[in-house]
């Protein structure tokens, strides 16, 4: 029996691209970078805000310097301001939702994004929904597709692995659910194409949200 649901935010419950592309590239420019066709980011975010920087820049992960300083802390003023301009949940989430409640499965969201960014964003687009957990990237776990920031969510929402499905839209979402040992649901409306998450090992593939109902 499934007792929660462990959602992704970015591509798998809400369309945020062009939010998050708006926000790099605006800090990109700032800093004197070239800035990216928005629908190239849907193969830079996933992993966390740093790692989108270094992608942008197209500097190696990790770089740690003065300039990628200034385009975080840009990116982040910008986006704090408009982070649900353009975002909205994908068609057909609300009515999952909907249906989670009413078979008693309780659900959680698990991001790469920063954790204020993430608490915050699920508030306004999902006032009153009952998350079990709502957690970004925070700074005490490592992030996805680390598992000891699901096994973070199961110990809050009590539920064992066996007792959990994790869905999400990146190969990273897979890799965290393999490495948490849970099942997992590829969805095929998210940033990255169905042949990345069935390489990275999805389960099942949903092609619109009310199949993961009938997973359950």
């Amino acid at each position: 029996m499934t007792k929660l649901c462990i959602f992704d935010l970015d591509g798998t419950l809400i369309n945020s691209l062009y939010d998050l592309a708006d926000a790099m590239n605006y800090a990109l420019e700032k800093n004197g970078y070239p800035v990216h066709d928005r629908e190239k980011y849907r193969f830079m975010v996933g992993s966390g805000i740093s790692v989108l920087a270094d992608r942008a820049m197209v500097v190696p992960e990790g770089t740690d310097s003065s300039e990628k300083e200034a385009i975080l802390a840009d990116f982040n003023d910008y986006y704090s301001k408009h982070n649900i301009d353009l975002t909205v949940p994908y068609e057909g989430i609300e009515k999952l939702l909907d249906e989670l409640d009413n078979m008693g499965t309780g659900y959680a969201v698990l991001s790469n994004k920063p954790d204020e960014f993430t608490v915050r964003i699920v508030e306004k687009l999902f006032p009153g929904r009952k998350f079990s957990v709502v957690m970004g990237k925070r700074e005490e776990y490592p992030r996805k597709p680390d598992p000891a920031s699901v096994f973070a969510v199961m110990r809050k929402a009590g539920a064992r692995a066996d007792e959990c499905l994790y869905i999400g839209d990146s190969n990273v979402d897979m890799q965290t659910a393999a490495n948490a040992k849970i099942r997992s649901v590829g969805v095929s409306w998210g940033f990255r194409p169905v042949e990345e998450l069935i390489d990275a090992g999805a389960e099942k593939i949903a092609y619109k949200p009310s199949d993961i109902i009938e997973f359950l």
